[in-house]
């Protein structure tokens, strides 16, 4: 149902009972923990997403030998929450830690070894590092081809028949299908399949505009929808949107996250197409100065 206070409430009622039936150094303490920490993130409330998933860090450290999966898992979401935040540095460290386990803990074609070369390379790319995150990528792309082969039913997975079972076993407003009918989207855009493309981005957007859902999700629906629009060469409806998306974003994001530097940028890009140039140096100004000291965004990508 998406309705992250509700299920926080409960979170809550049941650690609470934890504490009073179990030692605080019990691993189901770790678990709730965990539970807490992971409603918080999806809440986009950060801070106290790292504090609770710190938490069950510090607990499995003490319980776990240093190379126990587990432990990674742990590492993992807390470099996660880093990375959500613009933090690519921190979260760069804890993806390491991550792999670093999973090199020695599981076999080289796991999938969660191919995921954790993913979030490496994604965070690679959040610094600006752009020779490391191809390499990166390219490794996780290689196990997913070993561990799935064609005769294995992996690979029989598409999103329509995820859709699927989706819309038979959720409500209709559930958030999980929304990520279905995003990558759904997506393709299409770039098939060029520009109706289509909009269609299942509205459905997102119904979605996340009525759930419960971190504001940043609807900020990215709108951003997907502006691009498209943008691709399309209707520049005013893709300039309502990319606004929508950087309203949501200068209300929860710190002035200075990647993210609120490439909405700039992509405006800017947006006006240089409709020849209003002073306003595009004044957006590419806004761009360059937020992101100067994380170095995301070069000033040759203005040209782009």
């Amino acid at each position: 149902m998406g309705d992250y206070s509700k299920a926080l409430e409960f979170y809550d009622k049941s650690h609470q009972i934890l504490e009073k039936a179990l030692p605080p150094t019990h691993p189901d303490w770790a678990t709730s923990y965990n539970n807490i920490g992971l409603t918080y993130n999806k809440m986009g409330v950060y801070s106290k997403a790292l504090e609770f998933y710190e938490k069950a860090h510090q607990i499995k450290e003490k319980a776990l030998p240093p190379h126990h999966p587990h432990l990674a898992s742990s590492y993992n979401n807390i470099g996660g929450v880093y990375n959500d935040m613009g933090d690519y540095s921190k979260a760069l460290e804890f993806y390491e830690k991550t792999h670093k386990i999973y090199q020695k803990a599981l076999s080289p074609n796991h999938p969660d070894l191919a995921t954790s070369y993913n979030n490496i390379s994604s965070t690679y790319h959040g610094l600006g590092n752009y020779a490391a995150a191809p390499k990166a990528t390219t490794y996780a792309f290689q196990i997913r081809q070993n561990a799935f082969q064609e005769d294995n039913l992996a690979c029989a997975f598409t999103y329509n028949w995820a859709l699927a079972i989706f819309q038979q076993m959720l409500p209709e407003r559930h958030p999980n299908p929304a990520i279905i009918y995003s990558n759904i989207g997506d393709i299409h855009r770039l098939m060029g399949d520009y109706e289509r493309t909009l269609s299942f981005h509205r459905k997102v957007l119904n979605i996340r505009e009525k759930v419960r859902c971190n504001p940043l999700e609807c900020a990215t629906t709108y951003t997907n929808l502006d691009e498209t629009y943008r691709e399309m060469k209707d520049y005013s409806t893709a300039l309502t949107y990319f606004e929508k998306g950087l309203e949501i974003r200068e209300k929860n994001l710190p002035k200075n996250h990647p993210d609120v530097a490439v909405i700039y940028h992509n405006i800017a890009k947006l006006y240089l197409s409709t020849g209003k140039y002073i306003v595009t140096l004044n957006l590419a100004d806004d761009s360059g100065t937020s992101i100067l000291h994380l170095n995301l965004i070069g000033y040759s990508n203005f040209n782009d």
